[in-house]
């Protein structure tokens, strides 16, 4: 069996009691981080260095990517790869488009409050590496903070073993108009940004998907910097099949964010036992073929699960509570599923509509909340680098009308400085 079977039939849709719970760092992994973060806090980009060597294989003479590399890296790049970078920049760019703010005012009596959004000054991208290249995650990053209007945005991304950043990762940061690149990964690049080195300046928001260590680097941050998107980390899908779901579709869209690698989450809920021996039987022959195996093994082994449940109303149950970061309907009448959906990242909406459609080029953003964080998180945006501030204007008839509303309150709170501002204004 390559998934593990979770039977809750009969149980209704009454089941958080039976889901496993979410993973916790443990505590190796934010003991391990918070070293990290003290080693970069102490000594800068001395630290950077030596964890690069420690944790990448390289001793980098700058974390600084010049832009003579990342111009030739542009030459390099097939064309085809190129002008799917700037077709796939284009459509992110053109959905985040529709977050630009619009000016909004409050009117009362002799009021007037305004809602301005004003961006941050400079966000930190990180874009995974180790594994696998991850250009998509540049262009995903970059899009929102483009549109917020955000001055700077630089990027952060392991080097491999020779010190270089793949020509692709390099491309994308071209076409998504990146202010500088630095080769460093992992938890020393999010301490980095957040803290400041003599080469990287600090950031105010961090955003880009990461593996356990990254993710624990952003919360052990937060507040020092802004974190957004929930601390996205190591991937996960739910699909959801009934008896018109294709089984070589079921698994290959399982197969989809387990590639990405361990610690991430493969589950299919289903009400109709009888097609998960297909789907077991695809993966399978799937996974034995697949170029990243040993990644989709280790996954599969530690959260592939085959959840049986009675009903689509169960099932909807269930992944509200898992609340993943991609589900997939994979079903052909999908639209009643929809409307029992209260959380997940992204929703993909029948056969032809998988996952990894989202993950490059149909516009939404693909760094998503994970770790359950769905139930109160959203998809990165424009808004998460953005501040909204309010300017209230006031004239004697509007200050009067208020006057002793406030001072009753603040009487009441204890707070007479707080009343007295407005009696000395009488």
């Amino acid at each position: 069996m390559v998934l593990t079977t979770l039977d809750l039939r009969g149980k209704g849709t009454h089941v958080r009691e039976f889901l496993p719970t979410p993973a916790d760092p443990g505590a190796d992994v934010a003991d391990a981080v918070a070293a990290i973060i003290a080693e970069v806090r102490a000594r800068g980009d001395d630290a950077i260095a030596d964890l690069t060597e420690r944790f990448d294989g390289v001793r980098l003479a700058s974390s600084m990517v010049d832009s003579a590399q990342i111009a030739a890296a542009v030459e390099r790049v097939p064309s085809d790869l190129l002008a799917a970078l700037e077709r796939a920049w284009a459509s992110i760019l053109a959905y985040h488009a529709d977050e630009a703010p619009s000016p909004a005012a409050f009117h009362g009596e002799g009021l007037v409050v305004q809602h301005r959004d004003v961006p941050v000054e400079r966000a930190g991208c990180y874009a995974p590496g180790g594994r696998a290249r991850y250009p998509s995650s540049v262009l995903m990053c970059a899009a929102p903070a483009r549109v917020a209007g955000v001055r700077e945005i630089i990027l952060c991304t392991p080097p491999a073993g020779d010190g270089r950043i793949d020509d692709a990762t390099l491309a994308a940061a071209h076409v998504a108009g990146i202010t500088a690149v630095y080769a460093v990964g992992g938890a020393q690049a999010i301490a980095a940004m957040a803290i400041g080195t003599d080469t990287i300046e600090r950031v105010d928001v961090i955003v880009g998907p990461g593996n356990s260590y990254v993710a624990e680097a952003k919360r052990q941050l937060s507040g020092l910097v802004g974190i957004a998107s929930a601390f996205a980390g190591p991937s996960e899908i739910v699909v959801i099949a009934d008896a018109s779901t294709p089984a070589d579709l079921a698994a290959v869209d399982l197969m989809v964010q387990a590639e990405h690698g361990p610690d991430g989450m493969a589950w299919l809920i289903t009400w109709v036992p009888e097609i998960v021996p297909a789907i077991e039987e695809s993966l399978t022959e799937l996974m034995a073929l697949a170029p990243r195996r040993a990644d989709l093994e280790a996954t599969m082994a530690s959260s592939g699960v085959a959840c049986l449940v009675d009903s689509p109303a169960a099932a909807m149950a269930v992944s509200n509570i898992v609340a993943p970061e991609h589900l997939e309907l994979l079903v052909t009448e999908y639209a009643p599923l929809v409307e029992m959906i209260s959380a997940a990242g992204a929703v993909f909406c029948g056969l032809d509509a998988p996952a990894s459609l989202g993950d490059y080029a149909a516009g939404p953003n693909h760094i998503l909340p994970t770790n359950r964080s769905a139930r109160f998180s959203s998809a990165l945006r424009a808004d998460d680098f953005r501040r909204h501030i309010h300017v209230v204007e006031v004239d004697r008839a509007g200050f009067e009308a208020l006057a002793d509303t406030v001072i009753i309150l603040a009487e009441a709170e204890g707070l007479d400085a707080h009343a007295e501002s407005i009696r000395r204004r009488r």
